[in-house]
């Protein structure tokens, strides 16, 4: 618990071997005439909050062996020479601000052990000397700005562990790799590798983690990866691999987690998958399977983390069987061709996440499964033939506008009628809606300037007639008593409907000229085009004199911003926080990565992520939302949008906003959610947010008690859950990181937030050159 600076003094210590100040909270410019002592052996001075630039005469240090100086604010350049002709055993310089290439004798001395260089700003290609190293055990380079191709690693036998993960590396993968024969970890996710996996991957029969996501990978998975028999993670997802790469992995036995998702795979579901028994998590989705489901998937009873056979192409009946994965927490079928019942599904009980939407699927929906028209509606779209059992006087039947009652009678009044075809309309037409919306609109504003304003803008197209002379009922006429929300974009109503049913409602002001009128026609436009179980769904709307209303579905929890700071009484376990977490970032990921053109919500912030009663997190007011097309370089804003805490910093200086300004934003949410403090709080020192308070409280260590709310540092402590929340902690600061480019896209936000409570990678090797003389961070 050390504070303040290193005196300068200590480098009178000059016969002085080792030098061990780890884990404290000490502050300052590293003294640089410490790094003249040339006895020096071991300099373990990591997690603290270290500054300044390391000296040209580190390199002259021929009897260094350690230098692990990871987590904290080193910056400038690592000195060209370190290495050359030195006995330098372990280096370690992840999360710190590094620029500048990697030295390139670094592995000269033909002794290093372990190179970690992670989360720096280093640029430049991976220098040839590192592949040639004989003695390397353990390389980590990723989160830099490196690029060129990966050298071909030809003197690798020691080699166990190598993540290159997020950098930009390009060029194909060399068969050289199987000269490494002892690896067992490889993470090369994140960057631009093309070209096909090669056949002597199947060389690597030690191999037990492969992570080669998120690149440009084609052609065919090799058949020899089989013979990788103790690969138990295995992540091809996100490339352009084809062919029927499924036989091929059913041979290996070990696989816990299979990730082929977002690929062009075909060949089926073979029987073969089965045999994968130790598997808890198969993610298949947006490939070219084809076939049906076979009733062998149902053997796999220990899937749990989820089962993803989206966007294949499958047809057929859900086999009985798969009632088996009783253990399933998540499941997508959705957009495929399936059909037939679910009963077969009614048995999954600790399901959280589901969609089968867009199949042809028919029947009553199980009683267990009921709960996802709450909380995910949208997950039952485009299956015309399902319903809802209805029992007497059962009001369940009344709890969805999606499905209607089983059995039900055809005949409708008016009412019914006009509210079905809404529905379809809205779900089918609403980009044609908003550009009647827009036409109607100007015209009439032009026509009313023409005659001097005397024609109001109203009765343009809307919803039901009498569904909103019930909202006016029920609010009397929007009083201000019914007011559940306000904000620059609209006033927010609370409306219980005679039926039982309950909306929020929005109303604007909508004078052609007003921002109001912009805000709303963006809102429409963006409410139109997405379709996600973690985005507020848009149900109906209407335009009305000077104002506009629209309709959402009702969330019991209000807002993050009411859970976290205003009402405080509800009980907010990390369980929750992390599923809040967790959802929001797969909205913003569906937002930034699967709509097109791309849409930046430019506003993401506590009191825009409501929360139904099953606390599942769902992002709004897309008013101020800005739609990007990719295919061009996106225009700048006119002004600068968003939430004093919430903007990134680069907002000061430019207005140009694209998905890395949200990822600052959600970065800010993740430390609410953690800290339970507000984005500009109080409690904190003059001119500080939640941002720059974090890492001065925590001052260098991962002491998170420092920072963690007393409530949920009482729940995890001493818990494995306690890691995860260390974890999501730096993912937090690494997402609202002030440089843009050092910010983790959504993809992968979600990918290391679902990795949080995955399987742990094996544990890597460490140095140990002499008695405490190697320490690492992993």
């Amino acid at each position: 618990m050390l504070e303040g600076s290193v005196p300068k003094e200590l480098a009178n210590l000059r016969h002085l071997q080792k030098l061990f100040l780890f884990e404290n909270r000490l502050t300052g410019e590293f003294p640089e005439d410490i790094w003249s002592i040339r006895w020096l052996e071991s300099v373990l001075i990591f997690r603290n909050g270290f500054t300044g630039m390391l000296p040209p005469v580190l390199a002259e240090l021929k009897l260094l062996q350690n230098l692990t100086l990871f987590s904290n604010f080193f910056t400038g350049v690592i000195p060209a020479g370190l290495g050359a002709n030195s006995r330098l055993l372990q280096i370690d310089f992840t999360n710190n601000s590094f620029t500048g290439g990697i030295p390139p004798y670094i592995c000269s001395g033909n002794r290093l052990s372990v190179l970690d260089l992670g989360s720096n700003l280093l640029n430049g290609s991976i220098p040839s000397g590192v592949a040639d190293c004989p003695s390397l055990e353990r390389i980590i380079l990723q989160n830099n700005y490196l690029t060129g191709a990966i050298p071909n690693f030809r003197n690798c036998t020691s080699l166990d562990y190598m993540d290159l993960s997020h950098n930009s590396l390009s060029g194909g993968i060399s068969a050289s790799l199987n000269k490494c024969r002892h690896i067992t970890m490889i993470n090369w996710s994140g960057n631009k590798l093309v070209g096909p996996v090669p056949p002597e991957i199947g060389n690597l029969v030690n191999l037990r983690v492969l992570d080669l996501s998120q690149n440009s990978l084609q052609g065919a998975l090799p058949i020899q990866i089989s013979r990788c028999s103790k690969l138990y993670f295995l992540d091809l997802s996100f490339n352009s691999l084809n062919g029927p790469a499924l036989t091929t992995v059913s041979n290996l036995k070990f696989l816990s987690q299979l990730r082929l998702q977002e690929n062009k795979f075909s060949g089926g579901l073979p029987d073969s998958l089965s045999e994968l028994d130790m598997l808890i998590e198969l993610q298949l989705g947006g490939n070219t399977l084809g076939g049906s489901i076979p009733s062998s998937l149902g053997k796999l009873v220990k899937l749990s983390t989820g089962l993803n056979l989206s966007g294949n192409g499958l047809v057929g009946d859900i086999p009985p069987l798969l009632g088996n994965l009783v253990e399933l927490q998540s499941l997508d079928l959705s957009v495929n061709n399936l059909t037939g019942g679910l009963d077969s599904l009614e048995s999954l009980q600790l399901l959280h996440a589901f969609n089968i939407s867009y199949n042809r699927f028919s029947g009553p929906v199980p009683e267990y499964l009921l709960k996802f028209l709450d909380s995910t509606g949208s997950s039952f779209n485009g299956n015309s033939g399902l319903c809802i059992a209805c029992h007497g006087s059962d009001s369940s039947c009344k709890r969805s506008d999606l499905l209607e009652p089983c059995g039900g009678s055809k005949k409708r009044g008016v009412h019914g009628r006009f509210k079905v075809a809404l529905i379809v309309l809205g779900s089918l037409f609403i980009g044609a809606v908003v550009v009647l919306i827009v036409s109607c609109i100007l015209f009439r504003t032009r026509d009313s300037k023409r005659k001097g304003g005397e024609e109001s803008i109203s009765n343009l197209l809307e919803g039901s007639s009498s569904k909103f002379n019930e909202v006016i009922e029920n609010t009397e006429n929007f009083d201000d008593k019914y007011v559940i929300g306000t904000g620059a974009h609209g006033t927010v109503y609370k409306a219980t409907m005679s039926s039982g049913e309950v909306y929020a409602i929005k109303k604007l002001v909508i004078s052609a000229r007003s921002s109001s009128y912009k805000s709303m026609i963006r809102e429409l436009k963006t409410l139109g085009k997405i379709r996600h179980r973690n985005l507020i769904k848009l149900k109906e709307f209407w335009l009305r004199g000077e104002c506009g209303f629209i309709l959402y579905d009702f969330m019991e929890h209000g807002s993050l911003y009411d859970v976290l700071h205003r009402t405080r009484t509800l009980s907010l376990d990390w369980s929750a926080r992390y599923n809040i977490a967790l959802g929001t970032a797969h909205g913003l990921a569906y937002l930034h990565h699967d709509s097109v053109p791309v849409i930046v919500h430019r506003d993401i912030k506590p009191s825009n992520i409501l929360l139904n009663k099953e606390m599942v997190p769902r992002i709004s007011d897309f008013g101020i939302s800005k739609i990007m097309d990719q295919s061009s370089a996106a225009p700048q804003t006119t002004g600068i949008v968003g939430t004093t805490g919430y903007m990134a910093p680069e907002l000061a200086f430019s207005t140009r906003n694209g998905p890395e300004t949200d990822v600052y934003s959600y970065g800010v949410v993740l430390l609410e959610l953690i800290t339970r403090k507000m984005a500009v709080d109080t409690s904190f020192p003059e001119n500080m947010d939640i941002v720059s308070w974090v890492p001065h409280a925590l001052n260098g260590s991962d002491q998170i008690g420092a920072v963690c709310d007393p409530a949920l540092l009482d729940e995890v402590y001493g818990t494995v859950e306690m890691q995860e929340v260390r974890k999501v902690l730096s993912l937090a600061l690494r997402c609202a990181a002030k440089e843009a480019g050092r910010r983790p896209t959504m993809i992968d936000v979600v990918k290391e937030l679902t990795d949080v409570r995955s399987a742990s990678v094996p544990s890597s090797k460490q140095v140990k050159p002499g008695s405490s003389a190697s320490i690492s961070h992993s």
